[in-house]
């Protein structure tokens, strides 16, 4: 998988609004209702990880989930960044398709 150019990013983030592009990673942040709805939709997530055989780093504090993306071994962020990105907002967000 090929490391995409600065340009590349910035203009497919366009359709992801709720991501930034910065330190050689995408990055979203998400609130949930409670922990609980937090926890809920990493474990969603997680099985779209695995599908994917790609993991994102991230953190949870109380409703607040934290996501970053990048291909490790491209050294960047890659298409395969995007594809979990969309996943994970169709999991966080369904009904802003």
């Amino acid at each position: 998988m090929n490391k995409l150019s600065d340009e590349d990013i910035e203009k497919r983030l366009l359709r992801f609004p709720d991501w930034d592009y910065f330190d050689n990673a995408i990055h979203g942040e998400f609130e949930f209702e409670n922990f609980k709805d937090c926890f809920s939709a990493m474990s969603r997530i997680a099985f779209e990880c695995e599908a994917l055989n790609h993991h994102p780093n991230w953190s949870n504090v109380y409703n607040v989930l934290t996501i970053s993306l990048s291909t490790h071994d491209a050294g960047g962020v890659t298409l395969k960044d995007f594809k979990l990105a969309e996943a994970i907002e169709n999991i966080v967000e369904p009904d802003e398709e």
